[in-house]
């Protein structure tokens, strides 16, 4: 795996556990802190940047993943933030995005093996 690209999936691996620390919270908590909903649509718009950077490089996105969503969704919050549906965001940051984090775990494994060449793979090579 390419050195760039692994640090793309790090990346979006780290902004998911941090979308997982505002669903934690719960919807009336995301509701009623604009901070976390300002939060929310940035770790959006950061995830849709990678995801455009990852499907021009070719990583093909596993079952559950589109790469163009996460752009398309990218191109509203940052271009037409002001029609923004709270309870959209907040279904896309608690069941999308919680979907992503499960069925990027083996890009997530395999990124971190690419930036650490030293750690021992996790599998047999056979």
């Amino acid at each position: 795996m390419e050195l760039r690209v692994a640090k793309e999936l790090l990346h979006i691996q780290r902004w998911l556990d941090v979308v997982s620390s505002i669903v934690d919270g719960g919807k009336a908590a995301y509701d009623n802190d604009p901070v976390a909903q300002e939060a929310g649509d940035s770790l959006m718009i950061k995830i849709g940047e990678a995801s455009k950077y990852l499907a021009s490089r070719g990583v093909a996105a596993p079952t559950g993943v589109n790469w163009s969503d996460a752009a398309r969704n990218r191109e509203v919050l940052a271009h037409h933030y002001s029609t923004v549906d709270r309870d959209l965001t907040w279904q896309t940051l608690s069941v999308s995005l919680r979907e992503w984090q499960m069925a990027l775990t083996a890009l997530f494994a395999e990124a971190k093996e690419a930036i650490n060449p030293d750690t021992p793979p996790t599998t047999s090579p056979a």
